[in-house]
């Protein structure tokens, strides 16, 4: 009873792995209206990202970002990709998976770059303003 239920569990995240990389692949298409390519990039770099909203260690809720928002977003992706396109991006990844090709080295490096970032720019705004408040109240 217990291994089916972790098999189950292994087969769903495999999916959404998959589906992860589907919307990768939509996103690179023409056909994808811009909508829907703002919708999946949100939804793959924080799929990719090491960097959690809700960080893990936080008991029950670290996990729940994982648990919901992921295959949240990757469903309201893929509502927004016209079908033949969706089509095609998946033959695509599962000839990718087949022959074992992920790119997922690339996409985690693109997203730990756009993360470091956002925290320069939150450095240098928080910086300004505390050289603003400090600067006011002489």
């Amino acid at each position: 009873m217990r291994g089916r239920i972790i098999a189950k569990i292994r087969e769903r995240a495999a999916a959404l792995e998959r589906e992860t990389w589907v919307l990768y692949r939509a996103y690179r298409d023409p056909r994808v209206s811009r909508p829907a390519r703002l919708i999946i990039a949100l939804v793959v770099g924080y799929a990719f990202s090491p960097i959690d909203l809700i960080p893990d260690f936080i008991p029950v809720l670290g996990y729940l970002d994982d648990l919901l928002l992921v295959p949240a977003g990757i469903l309201l992706a893929l509502r927004m990709i016209p079908p033949e396109v969706l089509a095609e991006c998946r033959a695509r990844v599962r000839e990718d998976f087949e022959a074992g090709r992920r790119p997922g080295r690339w996409a985690a490096v693109v997203i730990v770059i756009i993360w470091l970032l956002l925290i320069v720019l939150l450095f240098r705004w928080l910086s300004r303003l505390a050289a603003g408040r400090a600067g006011g109240s002489s």
